[in-house]
């Protein structure tokens, strides 16, 4: 008896040893191991539910039903080797979708953002240069007003803001300014005083050209605007 207690023993730890060399598998890879080869293997005559269809006339190898139209594989068995509980892949298949759906509203409205400030920072340097082409337009319009103005000795424009504001002139002695320029914007003194020099001088500071009369300003001077001589 104490042999035999030995020898179980070290066939033991023999065994111990064997596992730990070739990295036993894990209890869930045995299990499946256990499993597909008991699915692979076919049911014997043992098997109650198969002796149960040898009894009806059932052969091995064809398909069931009376004619043995019938399947001949079982159906497949779908084994869950995950912990969660039932409905839990699908919960977690629909959270997946739900990110993927939410990164790509939000891919959206980065990209809807992206291209308003796009198109509003294009407006403000349209506006921009805008601007900035009236006013060069204006000083224009003052310079040829003043010269027009002394050619015909007139000492004093019409408006203070018609000619360019001399900087030679010492603070205190600067006569006050106009309440009513201050209403006005670079646009509205624009066309202001372009009409005035077309009224006056028959003078197109676009053309830079005074013209000779009334019907040559209007035959050969394209517009009252800058758009209208692009």
């Amino acid at each position: 008896m104490v042999r035999r207690v030995k020898e179980a023993i070290l066939k033991q730890e023999r065994e111990l040893e064997m596992r730990l060399e070739n990295k036993q598998q894990s209890k869930k890879e045995v299990e499946k191991e256990r499993r597909d080869t008991m699915l692979q293997s076919s049911l014997g005559s043992e098997n109650k539910g198969f002796a149960l269809l040898q009894k009806m006339g059932y052969k091995e190898g064809r398909g069931l039903g009376k004619g043995g139209n019938g399947i001949v594989e079982p159906i497949p068995l779908l084994i869950k080797t995950g912990r969660g509980g039932i409905g839990h892949e699908a919960a977690e298949k629909r959270k997946a979708e739900e990110k993927t759906e939410l990164r790509k509203r939000m891919s959206q409205v980065k990209k809807q953002a992206e291209e308003f400030a796009l198109t509003e920072y294009r407006l403000h340097v349209r506006q921009k240069k805008a601007q900035l082409e009236m006013e060069g337009d204006l000083r224009k319009s003052q310079v040829a007003c003043q010269q027009l103005d002394a050619q015909k000795s007139i000492d004093v424009p019409q408006e203070n803001w018609y000619w360019l504001p001399t900087s030679d002139v010492d603070d205190e002695e600067e006569e006050e300014e106009d309440p009513n320029e201050s209403f006005h914007t670079t646009e509205e003194k624009l066309m202001i005083l372009t009409n005035y020099l077309r009224r006056e001088y028959l003078y197109c500071i676009w053309c830079a050209t005074s013209y000779q009369g009334e019907e040559d300003l209007s035959d050969n001077c394209p517009g009252d605007c800058a758009a209208d001589h692009c």
